[in-house]
């Protein structure tokens, strides 16, 4: 039997990209380069999954779809709050 493959000792090589820091609610957060649900972002940033997420774009706050998929290259800055509309 082979035993020779013990260059990876606990798991293959990491998903693609580097890692990089986004902010989130004015956090600090490590992620990969490359493609990344809404949801992955919002559990990163421990927000509440009813809460809206918004990325800061050209200075401007942009909603994102909760089913969504979001670019990250590095820098990108994350902001949630309640949704409005809610009932009191």
């Amino acid at each position: 039997m082979l035993e020779g493959n013990q260059q990876q000792p606990d798991r293959p090589l990491p998903e693609p990209g580097r890692e990089v820091k986004i902010s989130i609610n004015g956090a600090s957060k490590a992620i990969r380069t490359g493609h990344h649900t809404v949801a992955e972002i919002k559990k990163l940033g421990e927000v509440p999954v009813a809460d809206e997420l918004e990325q800061v774009i050209d200075g401007k706050l942009t909603p994102l779809a909760d089913d969504g998929t979001v670019t990250i290259k590095g820098g990108e800055v994350f902001m949630s709050h309640a949704r409005s509309g809610a009932s009191s």
